[in-house]
């Protein structure tokens, strides 16, 4: 078995680009998803949500996003250097995930810098877009997250970069 690689911050350079393979939703994990996260009929009841505004059922626009940063987290990008976020700057749901839709991430590094406070991190900016099956986009989200510095670099200071 080889050893999954590490990304540190320093190797998150703006425009890097991931992207991600796919993930199916049918209806019995939108419903069961929504069952214990998001009960709203339009996502639990089949005939509540024909009924509704979206005239049938629809994933949790919170189960697409954590569909879509399972997906992310499986490539490896988050990892022993990955120390969390502190929340986002955007969260968008553009287009209605529907029962049999095939999701998958593109995921870009949007900016990158050294923790103010901290100078063993780094900030890695991100922006990520959801595109179902068709090529539609249904969902993005950016923001931080806060990754270390490769070993031989923490505790340095000065500039900003971490180029």
């Amino acid at each position: 078995m080889t050893a999954q690689k590490i990304w540190w911050a320093e190797d998150f350079t703006p425009g890097l680009t991931f992207h991600t393979p796919g993930a199916t939703l049918t209806e019995a994990s939108i419903i069961q998803y929504a069952m214990l996260h998001d009960p709203q009929p339009f996502h639990t009841d089949v005939t509540a949500a024909e009924a509704s505004l979206y005239g049938g059922l629809i994933a949790s626009g919170f189960q697409t996003l954590t569909t879509a940063f399972r997906l992310w987290q499986g490539m490896g990008i988050i990892n022993p250097a990955s120390q969390g976020a502190p929340g986002m700057d955007e969260l968008k749901w553009l287009a209605p995930v529907r029962p049999g839709d095939t999701i998958r991430a593109v995921v870009t590094v949007t900016s990158q810098r050294l923790s103010k406070s901290r100078p063993d991190i780094g900030i890695v900016g991100w922006r990520t877009e959801v595109f179902n099956q068709r090529g539609e986009l249904v969902m993005s989200f950016a923001g931080p997250a806060m990754y270390l510095r490769r070993p031989e670099n923490r505790g340095a200071s000065g500039a900003q970069s971490l180029t």
